[in-house]
């Protein structure tokens, strides 16, 4: 029977021991893991040896979780300073608490009944409830003291008392599999590794060897191009990344044109004024966006395009009474990071466009929000806009159901009646998501007159602006929205498009 040089060392060691656990057998031969593997299987095939396995999921602190085992979870944290303070702000709460947790910490608080929640002179206000004052352990806490006590625990051991996925989403413990291996050798193994000759084994035939002669008493390294080997993880895009510029790639493919922009950064002009937004629209509160503080101010576009703006909003356009107020540049001027794409909308149709034509643009958009499994504060938007003399509302909703279908991959979609200040008809599109449900995508519509005649066009134009997250989650089959921007690197590696 012919043997590798590294199945004769395995075989004349697994004779010593007769059964050991892979570990012992790899620090006995000297060998790499790959190796000993390798010759272990072959071994197994020859009928010389017999290797056992038992794999199991497991979970497992992080470095996130170790440290919240040492000094408690956020919300614990906070209930401790609210117990002792009866009510506290924000800034109360940074004392206690690092930047990327206070940000869920509201939400968290709210959810569990443990603290209401109010405004009081310009800032949150968060006060203990009855419910904050005798809360107790619960099942998470339990899951973490185990964890901090074991460090590796079995998923169903775990799932007893929480389920992993919540442990995953708060970064306190990963999933793994773990497998125990044990090699064992066989009566053949036994019978035939006494007459085993170990002689010293080469990969390559040099000059020296011939020379010498030595190539007589070594022995040449065989390949199995067929044994199994060590997975290697080669370098690839991050996959919400690839999804993205599949997506940018798609749309260019179908003859739209890209608007891009440098900057996140705008004023209120474009972001509201230009789109027909009232000035004293609540979405343009504090609690719908955010605002510099510094620079607090930019600057207008033309005096001409201004003064339409400013008409349409006073006195109205295209036979529209306007809203009825007098409209403030000094409110336009204001600077705030991008709440939508729909913003390079205007941008472009202000600058010119090609009739008919289509865009699109991909942007990172930034509205304030309480961090769920489909929310974030940041994220990205698809907008984009077709012009053209005979659209209307039917090819709105067929270009929608396109995205949905093609792009996302949804199974069902529906469209809703749905209010926009710039958009009449207005729509909003859901599609079935077989975690989450039904999941709201984004709105869309036709621009009112008052709108586009400000901005120069005077033919119809059809928009809409889609959480391009959302549509992720369906192609990268996650469940939760905040896992496209994980760290985790068993999913940045596993994760695949689906098209």
């Amino acid at each position: 029977m012919e043997l590798s040089y590294g199945e004769k060392l395995t075989l004349i060691k697994l004779n010593e021991l007769k059964k050991a656990k892979f570990e012992e057998l790899v620090k006995e031969t000297s060998l790499e893991q790959v190796a000993v593997m390798r010759a272990v299987l072959g071994l197994q095939a020859k009928g010389l040896a017999k290797l056992h396995e038992r794999s199991e999921r497991v979970v497992k602190l992080t470095e996130t979780g170790k440290k919240y085992a040492e000094i408690g979870l956020p919300e614990w944290r906070a209930i401790k300073l609210l117990r002792e303070r009866g009510k506290v702000t924000l800034d109360d709460l940074s004392e206690v608490l690092s930047d990327d947790e206070l940000k869920p910490i509201v939400g968290l608080l709210r959810k569990e009944g443990w603290a209401s929640v109010r405004k009081e002179d310009g800032k949150l206000v968060l006060e203990i409830t009855e419910k904050g004052l005798k809360a107790g352990e619960r099942s998470i806490d339990k899951a973490l003291k185990l964890l901090a006590e074991k460090e590796v625990v079995p998923v169903k051991e775990i799932e007893k008392l929480v389920p992993v996925k919540e442990l995953k989403r708060r970064k306190i413990g990963e999933e793994e599999t773990v497998t125990e291996r044990e090699v064992e050798i066989t009566p053949a193994g036994e019978e035939l590794a006494p007459k085993v000759e170990l002689k010293r084994e080469v990969s390559v035939l040099t000059p020296e060897l011939i020379k010498s002669g030595k190539w007589r008493e070594v022995e040449f390294r065989k390949f199995d191009i067929k044994a199994p080997v060590r997975r290697i993880y080669p370098g690839k895009k991050q996959p919400y990344r690839a999804f993205l510029d599949k997506i940018r790639r798609r749309l260019i493919e179908m003859g739209f044109i890209e608007m891009t922009v440098e900057s996140m950064i705008e004023t209120q002009f474009w972001n509201f004024d230009a789109l027909f937004q009232p000035q004293n629209h609540p979405a343009r509160e504090w609690t719908d966006t955010y605002q510099l503080k510094y620079p607090k101010s930019g600057h207008l576009p033309e005096e001409e395009l201004v003064e339409r703006v400013k008409t349409a909003h006073e006195r109205g356009l295209a036979g529209s009474r306007g809203w009825g107020y007098v409209w403030s540049p000094e409110r336009a001027m204001l600077l705030m990071p991008r709440a939508h794409g729909t913003a390079l909308d205007a941008r472009q149709l202000a600058k010119g466009v090609e009739i008919p034509g289509k865009y699109f643009t991909i942007q990172r958009v930034f509205r304030p929000d309480v961090l769920d499994r489909t929310h974030l504060i940041e994220f990205n938007q698809i907008d984009g806009f077709v012009v053209g003399e005979e659209l209307n509302f039917r090819h709105l909703l067929g270009i929608l159901k396109r995205f949905a279908v093609e792009i996302a991959g949804a199974k069902k979609v529906k469209f809703l009646p749905d209010y926009y200040p710039f958009t009449e008809p207005s729509v909003q599109m859901s599609a079935y998501h077989p975690e989450l449900g039904w999941v709201e995508f984004g709105g869309a519509g036709i621009f009112r007159e008052e709108m586009t005649r400000a901005l120069g066009i005077d033919v119809p134009v059809i928009a809409w602006g889609i959480g391009i997250d959302r549509l992720a989650m369906f192609k990268l089959g996650i469940d939760d929205i905040r896992y496209l921007f994980s760290y985790d690197l068993r999913w940045l590696r596993e994760a695949k498009l689906v098209w």
